[in-house]
């Protein structure tokens, strides 16, 4: 699987926090592209502003950035596109690791998860959802490689989390990994899976966003998005169906409407910056709110 081996290597959602009154940060990095051949950015926030954002080249490079000399909290974004390898970060006066400690939250998806048309991976509609809600996420967004493998089941299994959101099914569609026959029983196994170790983690699985120039459309498995929406239902709904009450469904129409779809999508399939910024805004307290209440599971 050498493809899903280069989406998990990119450093999507990986960041590092610091507090420190240093006026200079100093980042040795190397990038190398994934098959397409893009790498992304490396942003610098201080106390929760962006103060640098730097292309990452292929090769060797050295990101320096000025700070304000005052305690600040500092956060570097690695990039969501690419690969990259740190050599070495530091900065010109002590600086203290942070992390927050307060939700732990895994989201698993494909490269709208990935959010590759966001301008830098702090603007991800993950990252803008962990920073609204001051969470500390684990991206698992994989461009074109959301197939419910089992080895991705068992990553999540294995990570602690207090929230779990799965966005399940558009590259299932494009690709016709699995038949009407066959995709609610792979939802049901990699839940199955992921519930191992998260015996009442609230998990909430969201079905394909709308796509209005593929809705409709059948693909090599003569399926439509309605149909694999329709299977991940049936996947859920077995196991709400045997006393999971933690694990929730939503409607990813429902996250985006046909017409913001239209006004703002990239192409067929996947949203604009400006998309990804809705997209955390509508997401953001609806996840939240899967941490406090409870219910059978049923579409929202």
């Amino acid at each position: 699987m050498p493809a899903l081996w280069s989406r998990a290597c990119t450093p999507a959602g990986v960041h590092g926090r610091w507090r420190t009154a240093a006026r200079h940060l100093r980042l040795e990095i190397r990038g190398d592209p994934v098959p397409e051949g893009t790498i992304g950015s490396i942003d610098v926030l201080v106390d929760g502003t962006l103060r640098s954002r730097r292309r990452v080249v292929e090769g060797e490079q050295l990101v320096e950035v000025d700070l304000p000399g005052t305690s600040s909290e500092i956060d570097v974004w690695l990039p969501h596109l690419g690969k990259a390898s740190v050599r070495d970060l530091a900065f010109d006066a002590p600086a203290v690791p942070l992390r927050r400690d307060g939700v732990r939250w895994t989201t698993y998806g494909s490269s709208i998860t990935q959010s590759g048309a966001a301008p830098g991976p702090s603007e991800t509609w993950p990252a803008l959802v962990a920073r609204a809600n001051n969470w500390e996420a684990f991206a698992l967004g994989l461009g074109g490689e959301c197939h419910l493998d089992p080895v991705a089941a068992r990553a999540i299994r294995d990570t602690p989390a207090d929230l779990i959101s799965l966005c399940i099914g558009i590259n299932i569609y494009l690709s016709g990994t699995f038949s009407g026959r066959t995709l609610p029983g792979q939802v049901e196994a990699f839940l199955t899976t992921v519930r191992g170790q998260h015996p009442r983690t609230p998990i909430v699985v969201i079905t394909p966003l709308v796509a209005p120039l593929r809705e409709g459309q059948l693909n090599a498995v003569d399926m439509t998005l309605d149909d694999v929406r329709s299977c991940v239902s049936l996947g859920v709904g077995s196991l709400v169906d045997r006393g999971d009450h933690a694990l929730h469904l939503v409607d990813g129409r429902s996250v985006l409407s046909a017409s913001d779809a239209l006004a703002l999508y990239g192409d067929d399939v996947h949203p604009s910056a400006a998309g990804y910024q809705l997209i955390a805004s509508r997401l953001t307290p609806r996840l939240a709110g899967y941490l406090s209440t409870g219910g059978a599971g049923k579409p929202v």
